[in-house]
């Protein structure tokens, strides 16, 4: 029997899509949200300390070269972005909705977002996260990521992990 915290695996999708796209907005609100929630403690601190807070966790459109949407049974359920950050690509707003995780979609999603780095001529994937998402590190790690130093703009947020894959 299928506990009903947990749905079994369904078919996924994964399209691009626009950084504009309404559902991509809607998801990556809906990640907002939840990171305020995880982190508000440190996140108030931080911003009392330091103005460019936003600055650093804020995406700019004109940076993203990839938005991936996963969709199953027809509904937005998960986002995930490449931004441009030097020679890199950095994987922004991974994030599968809660109530479809554990049913392969961030699998996917991030399979998805890989092979549009390999397409755009990435060496490598980096990404920053933190350590109140330990089960992002476990997918990043199951799925080949290793961690590496924290890397600019994320040096002063003490809670940084930061990890990169080799394609």
């Amino acid at each position: 029997m299928t506990s009903p915290a947990r749905q079994t695996r369904r078919r996924v999708t994964v399209r691009a899509a626009r950084w504009d796209d309404p559902a991509g907005a809607a998801l990556r609100a809906a990640m907002q949200t939840e990171m305020e929630i995880r982190y508000a403690d440190r996140i108030e601190a931080l911003a009392a300390a330091a103005a460019d807070l936003h600055a650093t966790l804020d995406v700019d459109e004109g940076q993203v070269a990839y938005v991936g949407l996963a969709y199953a049974g027809g509904e937005p359920v998960g986002h995930a972005a490449l931004r441009r950050l030097g020679g890199d690509l950095e994987l922004k707003r991974m994030y599968v909705a809660a109530a479809h995780r554990g049913t392969g979609v961030s699998t996917a999603l991030l399979a998805a977002t890989e092979d549009a780095a390999r397409a755009l001529g990435a060496r490598r994937v980096i990404l920053q996260t933190g350590d109140r998402q330990p089960d992002a590190v476990r997918l990043y790690e199951r799925e080949g990521y290793a961690r590496i130093p924290v890397f600019p703009p994320y040096e002063w947020l003490t809670f940084s992990i930061c990890m990169e894959k080799v394609l």
